[in-house]
């Protein structure tokens, strides 16, 4: 099997029989340095077989900061994953490493398959999505956790803020939302497609004050941090079968 890049650039966020998801985020410094490590990635992956049927997808995203890249990969199971590492990984990033030099590897997250979703999955032309915001809400507690139900809750209280706004304060430009949860107890993170980076900023700096629910999502006292990231697809790859 060979691994095929998708035209639309988009994983598949709903595709039966992910068990893992992980995630990790590059710096390489300028948006010249972003296109070659995209590039890199492509032909990296295109001239090998595809490593393993465990690995569903694999997607890189370009931070519209000019530095990030994102990397969104599905596997049935986190094991699939381990022994990807152990076997093929290294000879990719050589190669990658090697086209552009310096990359700079900040951080990887393993999460469980979507925890929750909302959204219709196409923009209102259907067109695909024009940008991806990462949401990470970070949750603290003894062992570094953020104890048994907690961020489930968190989530809860998000959708109920959703459901709010869809009647005051409408997201016209959302498209979807994925959340999922880190395996190490600590962290959510929302996929979230937008129609474009325009129309996430327009809600985001729509001057309507802050809902008792908007309150209670963003004021959570067990929250220890957070962030908010915009990316374009840039490349989405899965095995030729």
């Amino acid at each position: 099997m060979n691994a095929v890049a998708h035209p639309d650039a988009r994983p598949d966020l709903h595709r039966p029989g992910v068990g893992a998801v992980l995630v990790s985020t590059w710096r390489v410094g300028t948006p010249e340095r972003q296109r070659a490590a995209v590039d890199a990635i492509r032909t990296a992956w295109e001239s090998r077989a595809w490593p393993d049927l465990g690995l569903l997808s694999y997607s890189v995203l370009a931070g519209t900061d000019g530095d990030t890249l994102l990397h969104y990969s599905q596997w049935t199971e986190e094991k699939a994953y381990e022994d990807f590492v152990r076997t093929y990984r290294d000879d990719r990033n050589a190669e990658i490493d090697a086209a552009v030099p310096d990359i700079e590897r900040v951080e990887l997250r393993r999460y469980g398959p979507v925890h929750r979703s909302t959204g219709r999955g196409t923009t209102s032309t259907g067109e695909l999505p024009g940008v991806v915001v990462i949401v990470e809400a970070d949750f603290g507690g003894e062992g570094g956790g953020a104890g048994a139900g907690v961020r489930e809750e968190w989530v809860d209280h998000v959708f109920a803020a959703l459901d709010e706004d869809a009647v005051t304060r409408p997201a016209a430009g959302g498209i979807s939302g994925q959340f999922h949860l880190s395996t190490d107890g600590t962290r959510v993170l929302n996929y979230a497609e937008w129609e474009s980076e325009r129309a996430h900023e327009d809600w985001l700096t729509d001057d309507a004050p802050l809902s008792e629910a908007w309150e209670r999502v963003q004021h959570d006292p067990r929250l220890v941090g957070g962030r908010v990231r915009r990316y374009t697809p840039a490349l989405s790859l899965s095995a030729d079968v």
